[in-house]
């Protein structure tokens, strides 16, 4: 036999066990790996065949019907497919893409840059974890009862976090916030945490404004600074003229790095938390694996300048309903994308400098600190959707109008109905020292609401309230806090929207006592209910076109089903005197559980198959060692074959079952 025919051969060879493997591993298979995997097999199942067999053997000597019916030729394709579904088995296991719910690839790569990419990711964790047990985490994660352990564990954290550097010390200085998750050894030590970052350069900003803009830069502003005018470790801020209007804005940048940093770093963050959960019953009860993932899902917000874009707007219109004497910036759509943000631009100064503005132009400093409060109240309990963020930095006083404007809309928060109602009970029960009524509140603002013990959560609620009764000042954030703890202690957990609420309400009552420090947050939130509760009260009487209108849509909706109602009283009845009520709840009605039930039991059934296939073939195996005839052999070669189907099923249960554990949920 030539060496042509024989590499003809082999291609026929390769390209069966190409088809037969891909319908054996199942649908959805990635074709790089498939051949890669058939390719590997190939060359390594044809040197071993070779070397062992062929070279000392006619092989080639005779025709090919024989030598496809050989039993080393079968033996040999057998080991071709076997190995291949292995190696494709092996790069499954590897592989991090994620899978969606009907199996198919999230984001697909090839097997070569998978590789690289895994590889990568596998050495930064290796840093970052070498950097973790450096600085003491694997000792101190223990989290002993002291006081001296727990300053240690804080420490080494912090230093853990600051040595990664990037993300995880953005990480750490959000996990410094936290204060109704940490203790305050832990706030203490990660608000040491800074994070050092170098402004882009001009050449940079060219760049970036050329790929945005399509080179056309110059048609679009007539001016623009690149000494910036404001930098951050997510995007930096410039000056610049719209050549259109001749209006002044402001030119958000998202820093070209930020993404790829973000996507690398991101992932080894949530496994460095896995790792850490899983050696600590500390990080493990504070949901430290959870707080990643909430980071993680924030900060992917905050690099969409689209999403910031669409924040300011519903603000801004929350606003203008709610006839409030505040201002958000125009955002210029047309010129905006979700790498740049282009916006109005506001002249003045923060509240935290603007003190010669409050005076030159005769600001009544309650009634600014009243619009602000009035404006995050209607935005969270009113709207439900809220400025996440109102430090001093944000909040501007504007020249010449005197009037406040909110800047920065990269995290805003969003509060059920449900919600909304339970921080009004929660805020008004403060005010009251209504121990009963905070308590209602919480019940409302927490996830696992059925777990509270009604009397002693209301204990511990009142010795908090009494403790702050008869001040002339309700301090908020030792108030705030104390209750975040008494939640914590009864192993409550807020929605993350809620947490995020409160701590932006302690953000806000520090920002009010910089505008005016005489300022009572919990007075003015009384008035604010009052005012509208009674609103909503004589808004009919105010507008009875809009009521009448209302109504009429809402009868519209339930006169059908109203008149449906005596008819279907009357089948009731009937059913009723057959006997035909019955009461029957179906697992299959729904169409997931059917899914999920069906699929259970089929492999459920191959893996039976599977194993009795090995278990048989071991049997026959172990029989045919006591037989010396030739029946001997017909049992080896059904026990090989037995034994050859148990390890296709296996791998094929496997493979199955790795894609399972990547569907995203």
């Amino acid at each position: 036999m030539d060496i042509l025919s024989a590499i003809i051969q082999l291609v026929l060879a390769s390209i069966i066990i190409f088809f037969i493997s891909g319908r054996l591993i199942g649908s959805h298979v990635s074709l790089s790996k498939r051949i890669f995997s058939v390719i590997i097999s190939v060359v390594f199942t044809t040197f071993v065949f070779w070397y062992t067999y062929l070279r000392d053997s006619s092989y080639y000597d005779n025709g090919i019907v024989s030598n496809v019916v050989n039993i080393a030729t079968l033996l040999w394709l057998g080991s071709m497919l076997l190995i291949s579904m292995l190696l494709y088995l092996l790069f499954e296991l590897f592989d991090p893409i994620e899978l969606n719910e009907n199996g198919e690839p999230v984001d697909r790569r090839s097997g070569i840059k998978t590789l690289i990419t895994y590889w990568k990711r596998q050495k930064r964790l290796r840093q970052v974890v070498s950097i973790a047990v450096k600085n003491g985490i694997t000792r101190t994660v223990k989290y002993a009862r002291a006081r001296e352990d727990e300053r240690e564990l804080a420490k080494a954290l912090r230093d853990t976090l600051e040595q990664c550097g990037g993300l995880f010390v953005k990480f750490g200085q959000v996990l410094s916030t936290r204060k109704e998750l940490l203790s305050p050894i832990f706030i203490e030590e990660l608000e040491k945490l800074q994070q050092h970052v170098k402004p882009l350069s001009k050449e940079q900003v060219d760049q970036i404004l050329i790929e945005n803009f399509n080179g056309h830069v110059d048609e679009i502003f007539s001016y623009f600074s690149k000494q910036p005018i404001a930098s951050a470790s997510i995007g930096q801020v410039h000056k610049a003229v719209l050549r259109e209007t001749n209006e002044p804005v402001v030119v958000k940048l998202l820093r070209p790095e930020v993404k790829n940093v973000m996507t690398e770093d991101l992932s080894i963050l949530m496994e460095f938390a896995s790792w850490i959960s899983t050696k600590s019953q500390w990080a493990e009860n504070i949901g430290f694996y959870d707080l990643a993932k909430g980071f993680s899902l924030a900060l992917r917000e905050e690099t969409d300048f689209n999403i910031e874009a669409r924040n300011m707007e519903q603000v801004a219109l929350i606003v203008q309903k709610g006839n409030i004497n505040a201002k958000v910036p125009k955002v210029y759509l047309q010129h905006s994308n979700e790498n740049v943000l282009v916006m109005e631009y506001i002249k003045g100064k923060s509240v935290t400098v603007a003190g010669d503005l409050f005076t030159r132009q005769q600001i009544n400093r309650h009634q600014f600190a009243k619009t602000l409060l009035h404006s995050f109240l209607e935005q969270a309990l009113v709207s439900g959707i809220f400025h996440a963020d109102p430090h001093p930095g944000n909040m501007y006083i504007e020249e010449g109008t005197g009037q406040l404007a909110m800047l920065d809309y990269g995290a805003v928060g969003r509060l059920a109905v449900q919600q909304q109602d339970g921080l009004k009970y929660f805020l008004v029960g403060i005010h009251q020292n209504d121990a009963a009524l905070v308590v209602d509140g919480i019940r409302l603002l927490v996830e696992n609401a059925e777990d509270i013990n009604e009397q002693e959560m209301e204990q511990a609620i009142s010795q908090v309230l009494l403790r702050i009764s008869y001040v002339s000042k309700v301090p908020t954030d030792v108030l705030v806090y104390s209750i975040f703890s008494i939640v914590r202690d009864f192993g409550l957990h807020f929605y993350p929207a809620v947490s995020g609420a409160l701590r932006a309400f302690v953000t806000i009552d520090g920002t009010l006592s910089i505008i005016c420090p005489n300022f009572e947050i919990f007075n003015e939130i009384k008035d604010f209910s009052n005012d509208y509760l009674k609103a909503n009260f004589l808004k009919p009487l105010k507008n009875p076109g809009a009521t009448k209108e209302r109504i009429e849509e809402e009868l519209a909706l339930v006169l059908p089903n109203l008149r449906k109602i005596p008819r279907r009283i009357d089948q009731l009845f009937k059913k009723v005197e057959s006997g035909k009520i019955i009461l029957h709840h179906d697992i299959f009605s729904d169409k997931t559980n059917a899914m999920f039930i069906t699929q259970l039991f089929s492999r459920f059934v191959l893996l039976i198959v599977g194993v009795t296939f090995g278990i048989i073939s071991v049997a026959l195996l172990a029989i045919s060692q006591f037989m010396h005839n030739a029946y001997a052999v017909y049992l080896n070669t059904t026990a090989y074959l037995g034994l050859f189907l148990c390890a296709i099923l296996l791998v094929r249960l496997s493979i199955q079952a790795i894609r399972d554990t990547k569907r995203t949920k």
